[in-house]
Order: C-alpha cells, then sequence, then structure tokens
C-alpha cells in the first residue's frame, strides 16, 4: 500500500534540516513497524513561492533521498493551495497532510495509520494540548472552532487543523473540489464517510515565525465561515428588520408626542443617532454582502488554483 505525505513548505529555512531528519528516521520506523515498502512511501514538499533558501535546501536533501519530491510553485498562492497541489499530485493509497513547522510531529503519522487501519477513511489528529502559544492565540482558535459548528451544518471536529491521514476515495472527492476560498479541514469533513480523530499534544514551533499572523487568520476565519455558511447574510436580513421595526415604533412616538403634548422636540440628537446607526449597519451589510459577490466573481474566472514551475525528484 503506498502513503503519500504532503507538506507545504513557505520560508521554512530554518526547520528544513531537522524536518528532513525526522522524516528519514519516519520511513525507516514505518518500513519496521508497519512492514511498508521503502519504495512505496513519497514525501511531497511543495513549495509555495519561498523568498529564502527553502528551495535550494530542499533541493539538496532531494539528492540523498530518493522518497523526497519537490513541487515548487511559480509564486505564493498561499498554505491551503500549496496543500491542494500536494493532493492533486500525490500517488498515495493514503495520504497526509502535516505542515513544516515540527509542531505537529512526524512521528505521530504511525499512530494515524494504524488507526486507519482498523478501517476508517478519515484519521485527524485532535489536539489536547497546544505548548508555546498566547493566550490569544488559544483563546481565538478555540472561539473559532466552536463559532464555525453554530454557523454551519457541517460538523467540523473541535481543536483540529489539516494534519491528518485520508484514504484515496476521499482524496479523489477532494480533487474535484475546485472552489478557490479553500478551508480544507472542512471541505473533508463534508464529504463524509467513516472519520475519527486521536489526540495528541502539539509541539512548540521548532524555528523561525509563524506564517498566520493575526491578518491572515482573519481572512481564513472569513474564507471558512463563508464557504460552508450563510447565517451571515441571515444575520443581516435580521438586523435590518430589527433596526427598521425600531425606527417605526420611534416614528409612532414622535408622531405621537406633535399630535398630542404639548413637549418641544429639538431632534438633532436622536436624528444623528439614527443616521449613523443605519449608516454603520448599511456599510457592514454592503461588506458581507461584497463579500460573497467577490467570491462568485473570482470562482466564475475559472482560473487554475495554483500553477506548478518545477517537479523536482532524484
Amino acid at each position: 500500500m503506498k502513503l503519500s505525505i504532503v507538506i507545504p513548505i513557505f520560508n521554512e529555512q530554518e526547520v528544513i534540516p531537522e524536518l528532513c531528519h525526522r522524516l528519514v528516521l519516519l520511513i525507516r520506523e514505518l518500513t519496521v513497524q508497519l512492514q511498508l515498502n521503502k519504495k512505496e512511501i513519497e514525501i511531497i514538499f511543495v513549495n509555495d513561492g519561498s523568498s529564502d533558501n527553502s528551495l535550494s535546501l530542499l533541493r539538496n536533501f532531494l539528492r540523498k533521498q530518493k522518497n523526497f519530491k519537490v513541487l515548487n510553485l511559480s509564486r505564493n498562492f498561499g498554505h491551503q493551495f500549496a496543500v491542494t497541489a500536494g493532493i492533486d499530485y500525490c500517488k498515495g493509497d493514503s495520504v497526509v497532510i502535516i505542515d513544516a513547522d515540527l509542531q505537529d510531529p512526524p512521528e505521530f503519522i504511525i499512530e494515524l495509520y494504524k488507526k486507519q487501519q482498523e478501517g476508517y477513511d478519515v484519521v485527524y489528529a485532535k489536539r489536547k494540548q497546544r505548548k508555546g502559544e498566547s493566550i490569544y492565540k488559544l483563546f481565538s482558535a478555540k472561539l473559532f472552532y466552536r463559532l464555525m459548528n453554530k454557523l454551519t451544518k457541517v460538523n467540523i471536529p473541535l481543536d483540529t487543523g489539516d494534519f491528518r491521514i485520508m484514504d484515496r476515495k476521499v482524496v479523489d472527492i477532494l480533487k474535484t473540489m475546485k472552489e478557490r476560498h479553500r478551508f480544507i479541514r472542512g471541505m473533508v469533513s463534508w464529504i463524509g464517510f467513516n472519520q475519527t480523530g486521536i489526540e495528541y499534544t502539539r509541539a512548540e514551533r521548532f524555528a523561525g515565525e509563524t506564517k498566520y499572523p493575526t491578518k491572515k487568520m482573519l481572512k481564513f476565519a472569513f474564507d471558512a465561515i463563508t464557504s460552508f455558511s450563510i447565517v451571515p447574510l441571515q444575520i443581516t436580513t435580521y438586523l435590518g428588520v430589527s433596526i427598521s421595526s425600531l425606527g417605526f415604533i420611534y416614528s409612532g412616538y414622535v408622531v405621537y408626542l406633535k399630535i398630542f403634548t404639548n413637549e418641544t422636540l429639538s431632534g438633532w440628537s436622536s436624528l444623528i443617532i439614527a443616521v449613523l446607526i443605519m449608516s454603520g449597519v448599511q456599510l457592514i451589510t454592503l461588506g458581507i454582502l461584497g463579500g460573497y459577490v467577490g467570491r462568485i466573481n473570482e470562482e466564475i474566472k475559472n482560473r487554475p488554483l495554483y500553477i506548478v514551475e518545477n517537479v523536482y525528484t532524484k
């Protein structure tokens, strides 16, 4: 049975030597513990337009390892697209997705593989502990996964990333899903089949800096929510109805005071407050609608999700 391991790479020159060393040890353990044929193990690095020496380092290790393959993308397309490229090019009956930063330990792939052999189509790694991460990162990640499950009808496992092993039939279906705003862990959950998770402790980043600062995290969260939910659009509708109702009630109150009382209403403060609130709501609503319309515009262009400049093998 052929096993493929897909690893996206973006400016990871500090990590690559240790990563490749541990992958070599992993290949040895896969052949010993799981009786896999070494020739049927492929590790696909996807260089996502790195601007440092990542590609040179990978090509150097490539000369020593027949199991290694490098896809070099023409520019930086983003993490989810780099993973997609690796999935499209891999040939394994079982396919693993894992990041390069060594927060997800490569050695844990053995446990994922063993669990899959019990009859599961997808086995995802569930984080029971996340070392070296700030309180803000822990809180925002926890909030994100729970918000996703509230907003969508897809049951996305809590506290999981893209680190998982998938059967070929799941991979083949995933390859047919060509949407541009990709949330792969959500897409895999949407596919269904027999899925389960096993817990592990996520380590600190081995070296370098995170490739997901707050700005990218927010964009990723927006893409994830709008890919699997129309609730934001429904919220704008409810918000519009609620504010309109309040406006009618307030208008009735003003008319009542004008006709039945002698009270003088200057109206400046209330008018300004009403205008500001309505303007803010309208802009928020237009922003949400614009986000969905923009997604449609990008989808109908039907451009390739990524471009592979070179494929390097030994």
